[in-house]
């Protein structure tokens, strides 16, 4: 069985109950997630060992945040326990024309203020065939950008593929400082995942005749984008996903996988969704899985993109779909009948 290790953080999601919005809320649903923990939480459930790297404080809610991934499957045994608080972050599901929104409550978690001498990451990485992390874990400070570029190292060293979605997030850092902390990372990466806006936000790649507003995706733009990206950094391929927005409650989803000097588009799905929040890193996820799994190139964006449409229609951030799911859905099997 493939070993997949994944780094960053862990959160507490606080939403109120359907499409309440916040003032609304008078009491709200708890869970777990964060992008890396997602990713490892879908891998497991595709059956493979999937294990998660962070740190959480040594009391109660960190061990409901450990429970939330050993629930699933997830190795555990590399989080360490110390800090003094859980990151934590509140999500209004939006409906409509009425957009979703996120609210962030993480400064001073215990991983970022986690220290680069905590992690042995020759021990963490042992046996390990893929190594997976998030533009969001460095974008939280302190030591963490030094911390993810010794994991990267580390993961050379030991000839693991690395790989690493962009997800660029103003709300953390400048566009400037992205650009500066993931050019040093980015040499050790061989899988680049991004989505629309991100080559464009963190390194100044922009995907010529699209309109994200308006949900104009051009493909040869796009295309451009990969061969830039790959021209630049050296990576073997690049994965971007195309969402195409409608309205909150409905967008078209498909991606894009570069490789070779080739690129393999996705059927387009048409999706009615009940919760996007964790769908780039099913997306992520399903597409690690493939490649892991020897798929061609065009099986694995189909079985990733796949995945991640599925993702869509499930409350929280975590993808609880099986291989048959995924591949059945792939094949061509979207009627949504009941299953008897």
């Amino acid at each position: 069985m493939k070993k997949i290790v994944t780094f960053g953080e862990i959160m507490m999601r606080l939403n109120p109950e359907g499409y309440q919005r916040f003032v609304q809320a008078e009491k709200f649903e708890a869970s777990y997630a964060g992008g890396e923990a997602n990713v490892a939480v879908s891998l497991a459930n595709l059956g493979m060992n999937a294990a998660f790297i962070s740190k959480v404080p040594a009391h109660e809610i960190g061990q409901c945040a450990v429970n939330a991934l050993r629930r699933y499957g997830v190795d555990t045994q590399g989080i360490l326990r110390g800090g003094e608080r859980l990151g934590l972050y509140f999500v209004e599901k939006g409906a409509s024309q009425r957009a979703s929104k996120v609210i962030y409550d993480r400064a001073g978690s215990a991983i970022a203020k986690a220290d680069a001498a905590e992690f042995n990451w020759k021990e963490l990485l042992d046996g390990a065939d893929w190594f997976h992390f998030t533009g969001i874990t460095p974008a939280l400070g302190g030591a963490l950008p030094e911390i993810c570029l010794e994991a990267c190292k580390a993961a050379k060293a030991l000839g693991v593929k690395v790989s690493c979605d962009l997800n660029y997030r103003n709300k953390l850092w400048s566009r400037r400082e992205a650009q500066k902390v993931m050019s040093a990372l980015m040499p050790y990466v061989d899988l680049c995942i991004a989505n629309e806006e991100d080559a464009k936000d963190v390194f100044g790649i922009e995907a010529e005749d699209t309109d994200l507003t308006a949900g104009k995706v051009n493909h040869n733009g796009y295309i451009s984008v990969a061969r830039q990206l790959t021209e630049r950094f050296g990576f073997e391929r690049v994965a971007i996903t195309l969402r195409g927005s409608i309205s909150a409650s409905d967008n078209e989803w498909a991606a894009m996988l570069y490789s070779d000097d080739q690129a393999f588009f996705s059927p387009k799905y048409t999706v009615h969704i009940v919760d996007r929040v964790g769908g780039g890193d099913s997306f992520g996820a399903g597409l690690i899985y493939a490649l892991l799994s020897e798929y061609d190139a065009q099986k694995a964006i189909n079985f990733a993109v796949a995945a991640s449409c599925l993702k869509h229609s499930i409350e929280q951030d975590f993808n609880l779909v099986s291989v048959f799911e995924v591949e059945s859905l792939a094949k061509g099997n979207a009627s949504g009948r009941v299953q008897r």
